[in-house]
């Protein structure tokens, strides 16, 4: 999204919203959409496959699963090839698809934890996947870490519930310190406030960010000193203020987020078209709307 777009949008966002119904479109193939919650979706830049998180209606129980797109279309969801003992989420991949970031609670040195925390999983050349590796302090903490994100700015940007931060839960950011480990710091004023603020997602050109509060989904931008005072996304993206696990596309110019309809269809995707209809989320040609 341009820096114009975007100071366009935040000028009308607090009267009227943003984007109109018709650019928000929901996004159920069969196979990925079932009567449980689907979010968080990742689609791998090497095979063209979906990594994303089903759960139960109540949002409990979250695992990752992935499909990937055959002739009759997508397949039947599987746990991801590194899936652990726990509870796991989030993931997503960096530029080319070497490596993929999650949360997850499954055992360390034989002990199961309890709180959730960032983990990393790379494959190798042939695109087989090894063990993950977890992320060491000061990273991860004796809290919760959600949402791991890496922006153009090479941060790593993350939810977590530590002490220290300026609400309930804080986006906090994390860069490697040459050899001496991780650096980490609150992400600031702008994205946090006094309330709840779990997941922040970097526009792929690092000019503007979608960040998940309590509330819904806002938007903030790339200043010289820093991200600006967030805005509050119009009703036709936060319809019920449970939109969750946004994902821009490639370009920046689409954003997928989920958001649970309640009842029996529960957690869905939905797409918004931000500039323009373009060809994404990928197509699979043989599949077709639940």
């Amino acid at each position: 999204m341009s820096p114009l777009r975007f100071m366009l949008l935040a000028g009308v966002l607090i009267s009227q919203p943003a984007a109109s119904r018709d650019d928000v479109t929901p996004w159920t193939p069969v196979g990925i959409a079932s009567d449980q919650f689907e979010s968080h979706a990742a689609f791998d830049p090497a095979t063209g496959a979906i990594f994303f998180v089903r759960s139960a209606k109540d949002f409990s129980g979250w695992r990752i699963l992935t499909s990937r797109c055959s002739p009759m279309g997508w397949t039947q969801p599987v746990d991801a090839p590194f899936a652990g003992d726990g509870v796991e989420a989030d993931p997503w991949f960096e530029r080319g698809g070497r490596g993929l970031w999650f949360i997850s609670t499954r055992s360390t040195d034989g002990v199961h934890r309890k709180d959730l925390d960032v983990w990393r999983a790379e494959r190798d050349v042939r695109g087989r996947w090894g063990l993950p590796k977890r992320l060491p302090a000061p990273v991860n903490s004796t809290g919760n870490e959600w949402f791991p994100r890496i922006g153009k700015d090479g941060w790593l940007y993350f939810g977590s519930d530590r002490p220290g931060g300026l609400g309930k839960t804080d986006i906090w950011r994390a860069r490697r310190n040459g050899t001496r480990g991780w650096r980490v710091e609150n992400a600031g004023a702008g994205l946090n406030g006094p309330g709840d603020e779990y997941e922040a997602l970097p526009a792929p050109d690092g000019r503007s960010m979608v960040l998940m509060a309590s509330d819904g989904l806002y938007l903030t931008r790339a200043t010289r000193t820093g991200w600006s005072k967030r805005v509050k996304l119009g009703a036709a993206i936060n319809a019920t203020g449970s939109e969750i696990g946004a994902l821009f596309s490639p370009s920046g110019r689409s954003l997928m987020f989920a958001r649970d309809l309640k009842g029996r269809r529960s957690g869905e995707f939905f797409v918004w078209h931000i500039n323009g209809r373009e060809a994404w989320p990928p197509s699979c040609p043989g599949a077709t709307a639940r």
